[in-house]
């Protein structure tokens, strides 16, 4: 019950101080289907606003999978539809960006006491309004889980993550993202998650480049299966799927 009230409590002062500032919002709806221990499905949206729920100027939805080829190494694909729109009004047009995007993925994680340890690779084809553009990504994830252990669950997760961006054209460097977050497990299946996303962009009149609250919402189902995930596969999936996407 005290969990709990930490929680409300601190989301509420959260919301509040965000709410008074120049920031934006980036809100994710993720749902991933265990199929066994080593498949899964996942599907996601996001919608982001430029100020505190004013101003949308972007949505996205994919869908993909996982494979868990080694205990400590996964691999994937996803694909999916990514919109961007003019900023200073809600998905104000003309779109800056009509995009369709194919990404593969590796991902390789290790423990080293409770700490937890995620490194993700990602090679991204996108197919834009002005073309097509290659783009790498590599995402360095650090998680402790803080409370004990319930019906093998713990509730609460903190982490900090980082993220650079690539192109094979210059400048070469084009972004970086970083957020330290905590995640709230309330069950198997319902996770959810809150994080100051700090985002700073090459471009200097890029109007992405600054804060964001992200608010993630997780849902998970399970094949009933022999082979059925773990609480720690599941734990996986939760943080490869959605962190700073």
């Amino acid at each position: 019950m005290l969990n709990r009230i930490y929680v409300l409590l601190i989301s509420f002062l959260l919301f509040s101080a965000v709410a008074s500032c120049q920031i934006g919002t980036w809100n994710i709806f993720n749902t991933t289907y265990h199929l066994t221990s080593k498949w899964s499905l996942f599907g996601e949206a996001q919608v982001r606003s430029l100020h505190f729920y004013d101003q949308f100027h972007y949505y996205e939805y994919k869908g993909g999978f996982l494979y868990r080829i080694q205990p400590n190494v996964r691999i994937g694909v996803s694909l999916g539809s990514y919109q961007t729109y003019q900023a200073g009004g809600n998905f104000l047009e003309p779109k800056r960006n009509d995009e369709f995007r194919i990404w593969p993925q590796a991902i390789l994680s290790q423990s080293i006491a409770k700490l937890k340890i995620e490194q993700r690779y990602r090679f991204e084809m996108r197919f834009t309004s002005d073309g097509y553009r290659n783009r790498f990504r590599y995402r360095l994830n650090v998680t402790y889980p803080i409370g004990k252990e319930k019906n093998g669950i713990v509730p609460f997760f903190v982490g900090i993550a980082n993220e650079v961006f690539f192109t094979d054209q210059a400048p070469y460097f084009i972004r970086n993202r970083f957020m330290p977050y905590i995640q709230y497990r309330c069950s198997k299946n319902l996770s959810f998650l809150v994080g100051d996303m700090q985002q700073f962009d090459y471009a200097i009149d890029n109007p992405n480049s600054h804060g964001f609250l992200q608010v993630g919402v997780f849902w998970e189902l399970f094949r009933p299966s022999k082979n059925a995930p773990t609480a720690e596969h599941s734990n996986d999936s939760f943080s490869s799927a959605i962190l700073l996407d």
